[in-house]
């Protein structure tokens, strides 16, 4: 990871309608490194992508992607990036080895390089095998893969990955982080979206969480985690009132903060361990009746709890983007 920045943006803002979706976001993701952007749906995650990949254009603020301003220099900024959605862009009737020589060529390279290209992405990506099969009969983490595969032909120098593991089993999400990191070796900038924060924390050089629209909070996963500086005790709320669960526990000693989710209670606590037994007793007292009650050092989850006060769950702002395509051509 360098000093130079992949990715600059300041004060970028955007509203569909009458919704703010973004509300004045600075972002500083430097070169060769792996960044996230967390948030509720609904908190402004892929308005930030399209502004970035020029694909929508800000109200506000401006940005610079590889070097170049992504309103005046976008067809440079688009010759320079790569964007995958969640779901594959691929064609299931042809092989493998066909649809990345179909990329090549559509990113005008001589059919010899296309091909040459090809069998490099396949062995990177530990496709060789099934090169020349359909891709109709690849399973869904081969498939993820290959679309990876399919957006680097043309060797941008930043990727945008939308929830690249959404859908994937434990052992093929492994294999995404694994070549998510070797993108980040190479020199490439990712910058991703993801509703797993275990992914961010094990991937990201930085993360930003966003919410309603502005940046809440963001830095190494590391920087985060130990802001809070305390143990989390979580409870299961199981039908238990949040009001009448807080006013039981009360004030404990060393009690900095409490956080309701939707059907969870976070206490962080500076001795977590040896609080539980004075939680149980005072919810016993007031004849209150919880779920599991747990205790464990801060997470990434308890870094976006607080900052949000919720966990991932929520509206789309894709939905005000349609909204408001439909609102123009009505």
């Amino acid at each position: 990871m360098s000093d130079e920045l992949a990715i600059e943006a300041n004060g970028l803002a955007k509203s569909y309608r009458d919704v703010r979706v973004l509300a004045g976001v600075d972002l500083r993701v430097p070169d060769g490194s792996v960044f996230a952007l967390l948030g509720p749906n609904g908190a402004g995650k892929t308005t930030m992508v399209r502004i970035l990949s020029t694909l929508t254009r800000a109200d506000d603020g401006r940005a610079r992607v590889a070097g170049f301003d992504v309103v005046r220099d976008r067809h440079e900024v688009r010759r320079r990036i790569s964007l995958t959605g969640q779901f594959a862009a691929l064609d299931a009737a042809q092989t493998g080895a066909e649809n990345l020589r179909m990329m090549g060529r559509l990113s005008r390279l001589p059919r010899a390089a296309a091909r040459q290209r090809a069998d490099e992405l396949l062995q990177q990506f530990d496709l060789t095998s099934a090169g020349r099969r359909r891709v109709g009969t690849y399973s869904g983490g081969m498939r993820r893969r290959l679309d990876l595969a399919a957006s680097l032909v043309g060797r941008p120098s930043v990727i945008f990955l939308d929830e690249p593991s959404t859908g994937l089993d434990p052992q093929s999400r492994q294999t995404m982080w694994q070549v998510i990191e070797g993108l980040a070796a190479s020199g490439v900038t990712v910058f991703l979206t993801t509703q797993y924060l275990e992914e961010a924390d094990q991937l990201c050089d930085r993360v930003a969480i966003i919410d309603d629209g502005a940046i809440v909070a963001q830095g190494t996963p590391e920087q985060l985690k130990s802001q809070l500086g305390h143990d989390v005790v979580s409870m299961e709320l199981d039908g238990a009132d949040v009001d009448a669960t807080t006013a039981a526990i009360g004030q404990l000693d060393g009690l900095e903060r409490v956080v309701d989710g939707a059907d969870t209670l976070a206490l962080y606590l500076e001795d977590g361990p040896g609080s539980i037994a004075e939680i149980v007793r005072r919810l016993d007292g007031a004849q209150i009746r919880v779920g599991a009650i747990s205790v464990a050092r801060p997470s990434l989850d308890d870094v976006f709890l607080r900052a949000t006060g919720r966990r991932l769950e929520g509206r789309d702002e894709r939905e005000h983007e349609r909204g408001a395509r439909q609102e123009q051509t009505a």
